[in-house]
């Protein structure tokens, strides 16, 4: 019986390296690779050999034959990813064609160890720091600002994915490692300042992610009520920088704008049983509101249709097997009172205009003409990187200009700030290997400027 990849498929491709007949694909080196919503077993040509369940950091892959109700739908969508793809022998491992052997991690023999920092703890640093301890001999001081490590996957995640919460274990074991010392609560730009780091390593990896949400350049955006999605985020995961009272769940209809997959999750916790996240790492201030909220309804907003909504698919499934009704399209009575049931609400085709209210939200406007009536408006629009004083910023991407991931010879990006806010956890292990590559070749070609303290790069 084959196994299938299911909902919280992160994509770092750990399973791909472990299949010992390579029936998992997009592999790294595939166009596809990153752009699919998950990646998928070929049932044809798997062995049931367990290898891929065992890699996965984030427990997303099961045996056909084991998976529960909400998942089962999962077996179907692995086969179909193959349907259409032709092979020699559909029954016979997926085997690429032979290309030019790369060593991309080989260093000279002689070659002093790397003083290297990483600002920032989250995925995209881990897996910078996971490249240079385990392939190289580097040295490495990881910082962040918040008194806490983990980043995304600690304060990003909703409290009900804890599978992909999970993954956090895998980068946290680096922390002990004897060639790493862990710095927190230190901040670019306020404790130390890029010259004063640059000066004291012989190269500096910033994962300082894109925290910040875009705005949608409304009228009205600045009422109270009207809040970015990270901040939402921030509240029920327990971040450091969101207070535990950002959140006001006292009227029962909340509007989102956007339809991406941190927008079905803000959906899905605000209309959520609260004694289902009990248990979990939902922050307690988020738990004991959500007990006495008086939300029934979430409206999520897409400018286009459903066709182009920015949620994949596997978190839209996992909608269906909510407490909450799923309602796509159709007509609403908005002046009506929202049902006393939960209840999740897709309107698409629908462009927000202004947020409507005096000193507080009450209704959001769109261009149609439609008023719906909400005390709380949350902007799910995308991210936006937040500049590092001393380094160049791209006010338009919101990411430190590079180029494959180097600023200039010793300072390099991972990352959201790197390739903006695009791509979910697993993205981060193939941007992370471009950019360790790339800091690699300058210290073998001798463009970095060693600090002596720990070494001098390669004896001639």
């Amino acid at each position: 019986m084959a196994f299938a990849i299911t909902q919280t498929c992160c994509n770092d491709a750990s399973c791909v390296a472990v299949c010992p007949v390579n029936c998992i694909h997009p592999t790294p080196d595939e166009p596809d690779f990153g752009r699919t919503d998950t990646l998928y077993v070929d049932p044809a040509t798997c062995i049931d050999c367990g290898a891929c369940a065992d890699a996965c950091p984030v427990d997303a892959i099961f045996p056909v034959d084991a998976l529960s109700a909400p998942l089962r739908g999962y077996a179907e969508l692995n086969a179909a990813y193959y349907a259409d793809r032709s092979t020699v022998d559909t029954h016979a491992p997926n085997f690429h064609a032979w290309g030019p052997p790369s060593f991309d991690r080989v260093l000279p023999s002689d070659f002093a160890p790397l003083d290297v920092a990483v600002v920032g703890t989250g995925p995209a640093g881990m897996y910078a720091v996971q490249d240079l301890l385990l392939h190289t001999n580097s040295r490495v001081t990881l910082m962040d600002r918040l008194p806490v490590a983990g980043g995304l996957v600690r304060f990003g995640v909703a409290p009900d994915h804890p599978s992909t919460k999970r993954i956090g274990e895998v980068f946290s074991r680096f922390h002990h490692h004897p060639r790493l010392r862990l710095r927190l609560g230190v901040e670019v730009g306020v404790d130390v300042s890029v010259s004063e780091l640059a000066g004291r390593h012989d190269a500096v990896i910033y994962a300082v992610g894109a925290f910040n949400g875009r705005r949608l350049g409304i009228p009205g955006e600045d009422l109270p009520g009207s809040l970015a999605a990270a901040t939402v985020v921030g509240w029920y995961n327990g971040h450091p920088d969101v207070s535990p009272g950002a959140v006001d769940l006292s009227a029962e209809r909340v509007v989102v704008v956007g339809t991406g997959n941190v927008a079905l999750d803000v959906a899905r916790i605000l209309t959520a049983e609260p004694e289902s996240l009990a248990g979990t790492t939902i922050a307690p201030h988020a738990l004991a509101a959500l007990r006495s909220s008086k939300v029934r309804e979430v409206v999520l907003l897409g400018r286009r249709g459903p066709e182009s909504a920015a949620y994949t698919r596997p978190e839209f499934e996992a909608l269906r097997h909510r407490e909450a009704e799923v309602v796509v399209g159709g007509d609403v009575d908005w002046t009506a009172t929202p049902p006393d049931g939960r209840r999740i609400v897709f309107r698409f085709h629908a462009t927000p205009e202004s947020i409507v209210g005096d000193t507080q939200v009450r209704a959001i406007r769109l261009t149609d003409g439609t008023e719906i009536p909400a005390g709380q408006v949350v902007r799910a629009v995308g991210h936006h990187g937040t500049p590092v004083p001393g380094l160049p910023f791209d006010e338009t991407t919101g990411t430190i200009p590079n180029e494959s991931g180097r600023v200039a010879a010793g300072t390099y990006v991972v990352g959201w700030i790197k390739r903006g806010a695009t791509g979910g956890i697993g993205v981060n292990k193939s941007c992370a290997a471009e950019t360790v590559t790339g800091l690699l070749d300058d210290a073998v070609a001798g463009r970095l400027k060693r600090r002596g303290r720990r070494g001098r790069g390669p004896r001639r």
